[in-house]
């Protein structure tokens, strides 16, 4: 019988927890109301609900219930955030300043807003993929008005020093934003502690539904709304609301962060345990980004003298990444790995992604399915 397939491509998206599940399955048929409808118990068990979970999100990043509003997903959260405070901006404050390895959803806003007069730095990485503190310094002294660093890299997992960077923002009358979506549930977050005045988060990185995130607005931060139209969540995001998303959002917030304690170690462990597995079979094999602050379920690794394309074929039934999931269909090099290297990008490259679910049987299977086919494209064809 052959071996089911190998899930190991957590940072791209996760499968939903049976218990999350089970958690929003009431909201699809039974209590299936519009938590705008207030003049019956189908309206009030629906708002009860989008409450409950409310809270739940809020606890998960140290916020209060009404700091969170609900989006469809890290990227509405990441484009809400910097172009909601773009428009409210005075034209003698119009810098905005970015890492260069931030999401495709903040890049892109940085470069439209950049287009319509902008001032836009791009903030280079250490080669452990941490942001230069000098240069976000520098840049503070313009007047800049929103400094946007991610938590954590969704391709090398580097942990930001996010307090350090919040506290510069503020020292100079900037605004901080952070997107989170991979570090929510992975490791602590605290808004208030981290001088945090923005932060994007999704549930399908943490088991939760796809098509459903959250965004943190701190008190007295006035932003305008991308969406128009009916005044839901506080007349910053139109429309009606996804119950049973947010309900799987908030349980999954509240499950992750039950765990985070126990599970960091564990996936670190298997994480090790790959490294390890590979590093003692195979040569050539680097770590992109320092392991010290990098997500406990991370891993990306390089392999010289293999053809990318060659490997994630030969591989087969292991899911893995050469990169973001948002990027990775261009065929292009990792922008990550080109800030972090410049021209020295190895020329085949494998982000792994743990999970809750993964097991040690399948952290071994992977090594030696990648020593296997490493080995037999070097003897093959040498890149």
């Amino acid at each position: 019988m052959p071996r089911p397939p190998v899930y190991l491509d957590c940072h791209a998206t996760t499968p939903v927890d049976r218990r999350v599940l089970d958690a929003m399955l009431p909201y699809f048929s039974e209590t299936f109301g519009n938590p705008a409808s207030s003049t019956h118990e189908w309206g009030w068990k629906a708002q009860e609900a989008v409450d409950q979970a409310r809270k739940q999100v809020a606890a998960a990043v140290g916020a209060t219930a009404r700091e969170i509003v609900f989006t469809s997903g890290a990227t509405e959260s990441n484009n809400l955030a910097i172009r909601g405070i773009a428009d409210r901006t005075p034209a003698d404050r119009r810098h905005l300043i970015v890492s260069a390895v931030e999401h495709k959803s903040v890049l892109e806003v940085a470069h439209l807003l950049e287009s319509q007069g902008w001032r836009v730095t791009c903030v280079p990485v250490e080669r452990t993929g941490r942001v230069r503190m000098d240069v976000i310094e520098d840049a503070l002294r313009s007047g800049a008005a929103i400094v946007s660093v991610m938590a954590a890299n969704n391709e090398i997992g580097t942990i930001q020093p996010l307090a350090e960077i919040g506290a510069l923002a503020h020292a100079h009358g900037a605004l901080f934003h952070v997107d989170a979506a991979q570090a929510v549930g992975k490791i602590p977050i605290d808004v208030n502690a981290m001088q945090i005045d923005l932060l994007s988060l999704t549930a399908h990185k943490i088991y939760g539904p796809k098509g459903c995130g959250a965004i943190f607005i701190r008190r007295r931060v006035e932003l305008s709304p991308l969406l128009i139209g009916g005044g839901h969540e506080r007349g910053v995001r139109a429309g009606t609301l996804n119950v049973p998303g947010i309900v799987g959002l908030g349980t999954a917030c509240a499950l992750a962060c039950a765990s985070m304690d126990e599970e960091g170690p564990r996936v670190r462990a298997l994480r090790d345990r790959l490294l390890d597995g590979l590093c003692s079979q195979l040569t050539g094999v680097s770590v992109n980004g320092g392991l010290e602050n990098r997500l406990p379920n991370n891993l990306h690794v390089g392999f010289d003298g293999v053809d990318g394309e060659s490997l994630l074929v030969g591989i087969g039934n292991i899911a893995v990444s050469t990169g973001s999931a948002c990027s990775s269909a261009t065929g292009q090099p990792s922008y990550v790995l080109q800030a972090l290297l410049g021209a020295d990008v190895p020329s085949a490259y494998v982000r792994f992604g743990l999970g809750r679910f993964t097991t040690a049987d399948e952290i071994d299977y992977a090594i030696q399915s990648f020593v296997t086919v490493v080995k037999h494209l070097r003897d093959m064809a040498p890149v």
